[in-house]
This record gives C-alpha cells, sequence and structure tokens, in this order.
C-alpha cells in the first residue's frame, strides 16, 4: 500500500489510493489525531497501528471561541524578478487579464431583461436575486459586492442595469460607487425607458466601440491578484492541489504580487498556522476578530462552528473540520499575512489577505471576485463545473476527476513533487492571463451570488 506522512509529527498517513487516513501507531481513547503537525480532532476509542481512521474512531474537538496571543514565527519571502504577462492597462493603474462587457442588475427584478440583453448582444450578464427588500449591513453588502464587481479591472465595459423602484436604485448605486468612467460604465433604469430592450443594445455597442480599441500589452505579474479557494475536497487535496497553489501562492507574492484566501470557516482548526504569520500585532488583532466573529454568526443562528466537512469531502477521506481547514490554508503556502478584509473591500497590499466570507462556493469565487482578483485559483478533488465572474481555474487534486470531468478541470496537481507541479501551473497562469480561456469560460459556466445576513422585507 503507497502512503505518505505528511509531517514528522503526524501520527497518521494518507492512503494514495483512497485519501483516507490509517493510523501509523496505536492511538488511545482521547489522545490527538495528529495530521499536517497539528491535531485534527480526538481518538473516540482506541485505535491500533495500520488501522482505518476516519468518522467512527475520531471527532472534532472545536466549538468555543477562543483567546488567542500574538506569536509571530515566519520568514518574509525572498524577493524574485517578476515574469511577464500580457494585459490590459487601465487609467487608475490596475490591469485586466480580461476585455468582457458585463452586464450587472441593481436588483433581481430585471434578470429576465439582462439575459435578453446578453442573447442579443453577447454581453455576459450575471443575475442575482438581490438589490431590495432588503435592510441594513445586509443591503450595504449588496451594494459593496456589486460595486467591486461594477468597478472590476477585467471588464471593458459594464452596464448597470436597474429597474426604478428598487432599494437598490441607481442613484442610490451611483451613491455608493462614487467616481466611474462615464465611457466604460452605463446605467439603464428600465422603468424609465419605452423600450428597454432597444436602448439596452445601444448603450452595450456603446461600450463595444469604446473597448474595440483596447489592446494587450506587456505588464509585470506584480499587478496580479490571485483568488484562493477551493470546493469539493478530498483527501488529497491538502497534500496535492492545495499544497501546489500554496507554493504558486509564494511565487506570485515573492515578485510583488498579491493572494487572497478566504472561506473563514475553513480556517477553523487552522487558525494557528495564520496567526503566526501575521506580520505585525494589529493584523494579528484583525484576523482574530475575523476568525470569533464567524464563529459568533454560528452560535447567534443556533448551529455548531463544527458543522462541517460535507458529505462528499468525507467520501473522499476527510473526517474533521480540523483536517478540512488545515489542508485549506495550504492555499497560503509560507506567504506572511498583511492584511484583513471585509466583505467589498478592494485588495490594499502586495503579498497575502484574508477575505471576510463564508465557504460556500459561488459566495466565496464572489467576494474574491469584488476584491479585484483577476483570477481564481479553485482546487477540487471532487470536482464542479462552477465558475464566477472572472477567469476560475479548476485545479484536481486527483487524476480521477480530470479522466472522468476533463470538460471541468484545466489542471491535474496530482503528484508529490509540487515543486515541478507549480512550475506547471505558473505557466498555465501565464497563459491564461495572456487571454488563453479556463474550462468555465469555455463552457459558459459563470456566475455570482452575494452573501446574505439579514431580515427579506
Amino acid at each position: 500500500m503507497d502512503t505518505v506522512r505528511i509531517n514528522e509529527k503526524d501520527n497518521v498517513c494518507v492512503d494514495l489510493n483512497t485519501g483516507h487516513k490509517i493510523a501509523l501507531s496505536d492511538i488511545k481513547k482521547g489522545e490527538d489525531v495528529i495530521k499536517y503537525g497539528y491535531p485534527i480532532g480526538n481518538a473516540t476509542e482506541n485505535i491500533s497501528e495500520g488501522e482505518g481512521v476516519h468518522s467512527h474512531n475520531m471527532k472534532t474537538k472545536l466549538g468555543d471561541i477562543l483567546s488567542y496571543e500574538y506569536k509571530p514565527s515566519f520568514e518574509a519571502l525572498q524577493e524574485k524578478e517578476p515574469f511577464y504577462i500580457n494585459a490590459f492597462t487601465r487609467d487608475n493603474g490596475d490591469i485586466g487579464i480580461r476585455n468582457d462587457i458585463w452586464i450587472i442588475p441593481t436588483v433581481g427584478c430585471v434578470n429576465s431583461i439582462g439575459k435578453q440583453l446578453s442573447e442579443k448582444t453577447g454581453a455576459i450578464y450575471f443575475s442575482h436575486p438581490y438589490g431590495c427588500s432588503q435592510l441594513g449591513d445586509d443591503m450595504k453588502t449588496t451594494q459593496l459586492i456589486l460595486k467591486g464587481l461594477i468597478n472590476h479591472s477585467n471588464k471593458g465595459g459594464v452596464l448597470v442595469l436597474g429597474l426604478g423602484c428598487e432599494n437598490n436604485n441607481i442613484p442610490e448605486m451611483k451613491r455608493v460607487l462614487g467616481e466611474w468612467d462615464e465611457t466604460r460604465v452605463k446605467f439603464l433604469s428600465v422603468q424609465d425607458c419605452e423600450d428597454e430592450i432597444s436602448e439596452g443594445v445601444r448603450l452595450i455597442e456603446e461600450l463595444k466601440i469604446v473597448t474595440s480599441g483596447d489592446e494587450r500589452k506587456p505588464v509585470p505579474v506584480s499587478k496580479l491578484k490571485i483568488g484562493l479557494k477551493c470546493g469539493g475536497s478530498d483527501g488529497f487535496s491538502g497534500i496535492t492541489a492545495n499544497a501546489v497553489v500554496g507554493k504558486v501562492t509564494d511565487e506570485i507574492c515573492s515578485m510583488g504580487g498579491s493572494a487572497v484566501l478566504t472561506e473563514v470557516p475553513e480556517m477553523f482548526g487552522a487558525e494557528n498556522v495564520l496567526f503566526e504569520r501575521c506580520i505585525n500585532e494589529g493584523v494579528f488583532n484583525k484576523s482574530v476578530k475575523l476568525i470569533n466573529d464567524f464563529k459568533k454568526y454560528f452560535k447567534d443562528h443556533g448551529q455548531p462552528v463544527s458543522e462541517n466537512p460535507s458529505p462528499g469531502n468525507k467520501e473522499g477521506g476527510i473526517t474533521t473540520l480540523e483536517e478540512k481547514s488545515l489542508g485549506c490554508v495550504q492555499k497560503g503556502g509560507r506567504a506572511p499575512v498583511v492584511d484583513v478584509l471585509d466583505y467589498g473591500d478592494s485588495v490594499r497590499k502586495m503579498g497575502l489577505s484574508l477575505l471576510n466570507g463564508p465557504g460556500n462556493d459561488i459566495v466565496s469565487i464572489t467576494n474574491l471576485s469584488a476584491s479585484g482578483c483577476h483570477l481564481v485559483l479553485f482546487t477540487t478533488g471532487r470536482g464542479t463545473p462552477l465558475g464566477g465572474a472572472v477567469p476560475t481555474v479548476k485545479i484536481a487534486s486527483n487524476d480521477t476527476i480530470v479522466q472522468k470531468k476533463p470538460h471541468w478541470i484545466d489542471f491535474s496537481a496530482y503528484g508529490l513533487d509540487n515543486g515541478e507541479k507549480a512550475k506547471e501551473l505558473l505557466a498555465l497562469i501565464k497563459k491564461i492571463c495572456d487571454g488563453e480561456p479556463t474550462k468555465n469560460e469555455l463552457y459558459g459556466n459563470r456566475e455570482i451570488a452575494i452573501f446574505k445576513d439579514g431580515v427579506t422585507l
């Protein structure tokens, strides 16, 4: 049987055929099960050397909101000369790796109109059900996410489509936006015109004229912002796909680029790995608040903080949330944590940032897109066709899903030579930045979803 021991402290190894855990020594009832060098739960019964370790004989240790002490332990990444990608330069100094025309609704009531305009013009429409019957921070989150998408540098132009009577009407959306480029951002309130389809087509054609002169130019990869996401994880994810992405994160950050890690509930049990890499006590305090506020969110709704992994995760060999989280944070590599972002915040600093948000796949991708990420590296063991507003690079943790769903997967990270795989993935990222479409783009799998936490009127 082929197995791998991830860390010398581990008392379990991973079966390379199944992704499931095997005890490396006897583990007594109540003792920690250790993987990645950290506890992933307690044994619920005596476990013998060579025995399988899973839900039948171990359980999570998670439950409480905890206090933490700042104990930094990290090394700065060695600076490297950036390679160049071919991208569109924007007037604000940002870059875009795409030059799409988007249709963004202020409210779900206009989804059918947006779909018709997309079919007639080829512009990409992103539907959502919100923008009205919301209050307070719940409405604010919707507005901030839409603002991030409207301002995104991957779009060459955008039509903001409103109804007219909604809470988040176009004048309100403009107030949130602040400044915008009037040649690349157009607005249409459909209650205010006689023929909304012909007017929408006219405005989109104007945007096409503006974007027709845009050309790609060589820019350093230090301008790039990558989002980090995993979904449908399995027992291989933390060893292969997430570990490979972690090395890519370190490479991009060492060249002056930016990476964003989200899925806060999938940091539970692995938070100390991130806390010890916070560059100062201020970032540490924000990181602690990020974790504990999300735990409080669970508790306020009467739910256990350990209500994870999913059935698919468990079938793939993941037993507890600690195990899932320790695999999840591998995507952040060794990079120091330089900033903590809330919903609707844009990436502010070079390096690795943490972003507030749930683990839900499409909500996470939307959050990452709205923060300014140009593409999302999405690792998966179970597979998913999902894609967001930006290129969503599907990275498989095993070869089985690659063979079964080649039309979903962009890259196989299966294998233990993570350094070589990281070089291959970086080469693919360059091609995608230069214009090569991802599978989600080829097959039209593009969606957004906005986090909701409030009453509906």
